[in-house]
């Protein structure tokens, strides 16, 4: 490996946290930024060549999805820089999702997507979700039903409606995401809906819809009439 330019050699205002200061983030690079969140680089080369090695093998999606055990494994990131990216992105996602209220009102399978695909969407495992509404479809409560396999995530009616009676829901939104990265249902979707519908027929409570969440898209399943 050759040896590169530490950032107190550089020029003030080639250094990446002089930069953010003078003239803000959005002037930065990916690497530059990246930088500033590393802090430090090695005895053989410096934080901005560490970043830039970083993105050049992951890009900025993937390099969210990086565990602490698989970023320790890159020469030059240790424990502490392995906490530094993960806890950014987990911040990132959760901003992706934020709201004012702690109970905003759900009004369309939209805001369903907004509001949890920044958890679900980059997950290698199928994830099972629940949100329980008020009669006025205001959020009361979010839960994680089951995470499950790669491709299959095992849910019964009774671990969606033992949480919905606990908070007196008025109905219930589900939402699952696929690893694969297509939203398309499955049998096994739509007959888990099925069930999921006779079941709050039968307890009260409404299941409003079913959200399948994609790489980059959704599906409602009431919007395509399995509800």
């Amino acid at each position: 490996m050759r040896y590169s330019i530490k950032i107190k050699d550089m020029p003030v205002d080639e250094r990446p946290r002089e930069r953010l200061m003078k003239y803000g983030p959005d002037v930065l690079s990916n690497a530059e930024l990246l930088a500033i969140i590393l802090r430090t680089g090695t005895s053989k080369e410096s934080v901005l060549t560490l970043s830039q090695r970083l993105l050049r093998y992951y890009n900025l999606r993937r390099l969210s999805q990086l565990s602490t055990s698989i970023l320790k494994s890159i020469y030059g990131i240790s424990d502490a820089k392995a906490c530094q990216v993960v806890a950014c992105f987990e911040i990132a996602r959760r901003l992706a999702s934020f709201t004012e209220s702690p109970h905003p009102q759900i009004r369309s399978s939209r805001d369903v997507y907004n509001l949890i695909s920044p958890r679900l969407k980059d997950m290698k495992k199928e994830a099972f979700v629940a949100l329980y509404l008020d009669t006025k479809n205001h959020l009361i409560k979010e839960e994680t039903i089951s995470i499950g396999s790669l491709n299959a995530s095992i849910v019964h009616p009774r671990e969606v409606f033992k949480s919905a009676v606990i908070e007196s829901a008025a109905s219930v939104i589900i939402i699952h995401n696929h690893p694969s990265g297509d939203p398309t249902p499955s049998k096994d979707d739509v007959e888990l809906t099925k069930e999921m519908v006779i079941a709050g027929k039968i307890m009260g409570i409404e299941v409003l819809d079913h959200i399948i969440i994609g790489d980059s898209s959704f599906i409602s399943l009431k919007e395509k009439e399995f509800i």
